[in-house]
């Protein structure tokens, strides 16, 4: 069961899930560990999803939330916009001004992030 779901398990590592933990138990792989936000435990689901389809009978997992204030934290990369990164985490680029407003500490103009800053993703 762990070798089918390793690229779960590898993403959690990627992700540093915090308090993870993985066994076996009468056929099914049951995962357990706390994920820093909500977008990143909706990255582990989609992953399992990905694996053993939209409601798969050879896996639980228990993924908590840290922090359920927000929905991600976002490091800004060259050639990426506002747009981009609100496509990314909300499936939509208009859904920019929510994270403009609530970055207004950092930034001024929806039109100008610069690499390297650190964006809270709010929850819609």
């Amino acid at each position: 069961m762990k070798a089918k779901y390793q690229s779960v398990l590898d993403l959690g590592q990627e992700l540093n899930i915090q308090n993870g933990d993985v066994k076996e138990e009468n056929g099914k792989l049951i995962v357990k560990g706390t994920a820093a936000t909500q977008y990143e435990k909706n990255l582990i689901w989609d992953k399992i999803k990905e694996i053993g389809g939209d409601n798969p009978t050879d896996i639980m997992a228990d993924i908590k939330v840290a922090d359920t204030t927000i929905f991600a934290n976002h490091t800004v990369k060259s050639g990426e916009t506002l747009g981009k990164i609100a496509k990314q985490y909300y499936g939509s680029a208009g859904k920019y001004t929510v994270i403009f407003n609530a970055n207004t500490n950092i930034l001024k103009n929806p039109d100008v992030i610069h690499p390297g800053q650190e964006l809270v993703i709010p929850n819609l």
